[in-house]
């Protein structure tokens, strides 16, 4: 067999694999991606997890520092205007109401009403203040985290999105996000509420009587000991159900988003399978939290019960004997009463909380993430790219044990219009991948007019290098947002002179609202053909210096390839282009053919010359596209 080869370009070599060295990871780096995806962590790696965890929190509550020391305040002056309530009635029953009694003046029983309407007031205002300002601190860092998430998700590389499911981000942006919401607005303040309800209730029943205080609070090693064992429990349980909770958002938004494939395959039976078995284990996992509550709920009123028994017995005999007095009593009756009331906040907050804290290791974890393919520090300027090519000895695969591609030397002149054909698997479209950087080598390089795209910043990049895929994704909105979509400051005159260059303006003036219909989800009211064009108008529109066309034709009836074929000629005009094709119909308007296999360049020339090669692998892929079209 004849290969033809031109300057600046030679066959590829092959790779002899080397002696690897062990690689020293440090704790970072090992537990990184972890908390992306369900799995079991050891300690260390929760230990990890948690400090990154509080890490994230805290960078987000970091600008809120002063206005969470006036909720601090607020809340110690809400709860401190709470507990002094009952003292208040104590006080009351006990020097208000004997001179009452007596027929005295009622001075000191108003002037104890008063003050518990003070009291009443501050506790009204305190609470008003804090969730306005709670609710204002929360709702800023939430729009903040999902700024940051958003971004982050946009700014990761193409290898990030290939491994982690459209299914997953979504679930990083609803479900993660909403149990993070929860915490915030409600999660802290039950819990700071019912630890300083605690103290607070523990520190004044001493104070009012040493020894019935002392009595009361035997129940708290008991009830110490009965949080401990909830909390532990409902730690391992309420991580299982967020971790599964995301598990029915992914199987549900992949089947949905696949829809089509689905039905077309008649996998209906199967995904409800599959989802069934998924929403089966998240409602066990439901239920052994609702288990856990119902022993712990029941748990902390039978303890509370029995100690307001006892401490109104004990107290009782105490009052009848005249050590304390009735309202000391009550008093006691009533603090014990909002003892045990926060333990239901307790509980919530644990649920809240180890959801929240599930949701943030996963957050943490993709924010954590670094993208294999990064913007240079100091990038070489490239304001207008001429479009020469050069692949210089270049390596790469997808895993490291298996090369796809190995010392490519290759050169695609300024303006040429280069094919690239071969089997499934060969390396074509990752040889387009290459060029418009969604990966880089992993040996070699690859430069644009002599600067390796790895030193080009993205704005001259994605300026000068465009990729139109087989799959034409249009986004919601109308026609002209579409086209315009590769430089949004175009006008609405450039957007359909773009159209009318590629053809397609005919056709989308005969919509129902011209440039202002809405594609629909995907582009569902356009067909193959349309949606192509669309792609191309934006293409065109975008101006690159070397566009590169991966299987563009390949969905197409043959009206609609041939409509495509004659926008081609505008588009790829006074640019270099590189066309992936398994269509060779495409080929035919190329300069130069280059046949690949197995991440090698093995046959190259111009079409007609190809062709003329009777043993050639282009002339034997021609002859099977034919026959396929017989």
């Amino acid at each position: 067999m004849s290969t033809t080869s031109t300057p600046g370009t030679s066959m590829a070599g092959t790779s002899t694999a080397g002696t690897v060295e062990p690689v020293v990871v440090d704790e970072h780096e090992r537990w990184r991606g972890v908390a992306l995806e369900s799995g079991p962590v050891d300690a260390t790696g929760n230990a990890f997890l948690r400090r990154r965890s509080r890490s994230l929190l805290w960078s987000l509550l970091a600008p809120y520092k002063g206005w969470l020391a006036v909720m601090v305040l607020v809340v110690l002056v809400e709860n401190a205007a709470r507990l002094s309530i009952p003292l208040l009635v104590a006080r009351g029953i006990d020097r208000g109401l004997p001179p009452v009694m007596a027929g005295g003046s009622p001075r000191t029983l108003l002037e104890i009403v008063a003050a518990m309407l003070v009291a009443v007031v501050l506790q009204s205002l305190g609470r008003i203040a804090f969730l306005r300002v709670s609710g204002r601190i929360g709702q800023d860092v939430l729009l903040e985290l999902r700024r940051r998430v958003f971004t982050h998700f946009q700014r990761l590389d193409v290898a990030f999105h290939d491994r982690f499911t459209s299914g997953r981000v979504t679930s990083r942006l609803t479900s993660d996000i909403d149990a993070i919401t929860e915490l915030l607005v409600g999660g802290f303040d039950g819990l700071v509420t019912a630890v300083l309800t605690m103290v607070g209730v523990a520190a004044l029943m001493i104070s009012l009587d040493v020894e019935l205080g002392l009595v009361c609070l035997v129940c708290f090693p008991v009830l110490l000991l009965l949080v401990r064992w909830f909390a532990r429990r409902s730690a391992q349980v309420y991580r299982r159900v967020r971790e599964l909770s995301a598990l029915v958002i992914v199987q549900f938004v992949e089947t949905m988003t696949g829809i089509r494939a689905v039905q077309a395959y008649r996998r209906e039976a199967r995904n409800s399978e599959i989802f069934d078995e998924i929403a089966d284990r998240y409602k066990d996992a439901n239920t052994d939290s609702f288990r856990l509550v119902a022993l712990f709920m029941p748990g902390v009123r039978v303890i509370g019960n029995v100690t307001i028994g006892v401490a109104l017995l004990f107290g009782g005999l105490r009052a009848l004997e005249g050590d304390i007095t009735v309202g000391v009593l009550t008093a006691f009756l009533l603090y014990l009463r909002m003892f045990f009331e926060p333990m239901q906040d307790i509980s919530q907050f644990f649920n809240t909380f180890q959801s929240a804290s599930s949701a943030l290791e996963k957050l943490s974890g993709v924010l954590e993430e670094k993208p294999s393919v990064v913007e240079p520090r100091h990038p070489v300027p490239l304001p207008r790219a001429r479009g020469e090519v050069h692949f210089e000895g270049v390596d790469f695969g997808y895993d490291p044990r298996r090369p796809v591609i190995t010392g490519l030397e290759l050169t695609l002149r300024e303006g040429e219009t280069v094919a690239v054909v071969g089997t499934t698997g060969a390396g074509k479209t990752t040889l387009a991948k290459l060029l418009a950087r969604f990966y880089d080598p992993t040996g070699g390089r690859v430069t644009l007019d002599g600067v390796d795209l790895r030193d080009l910043s993205d704005t001259d990049l994605r300026r000068a290098v465009v990729m139109v895929t087989q799959e034409n994704v249009m986004f919601s909105g109308s026609v002209a947002d579409n086209i315009g979509f590769g430089r949004p400051e175009a006008t609405r005159a450039e957007i359909v002179a773009a159209a009318d260059a590629v053809g397609a303006h005919t056709f989308i003036e005969a919509l129902t609202e011209g440039y202002d219909t809405d594609v629909a989800k995907g582009g569902g009211r356009l067909s193959a053909g349309q949606r192509q064009l669309v792609a191309f108008a934006r293409a065109f529109l975008a101006d690159p210096a070397v566009l590169v066309l991966d299987e563009a034709t390949s969905s197409l009836d043959v009206p609609s390839e041939r409509l495509v074929q004659q926008a081609l000629q505008t588009v790829l005009a006074h640019r270099t282009a590189v066309i992936i094709a398994h269509r060779l119909s495409t080929v035919e308007i190329a300069d130069r053919v280059l046949v690949v296999e197995r991440g090698e360049i093995v046959e190259q020339g111009s079409p007609e010359q190809l062709l003329r090669e009777d043993d050639g692998r282009y002339a034997a892929l021609h002859e099977a596209w034919e026959a396929s079209l017989a």
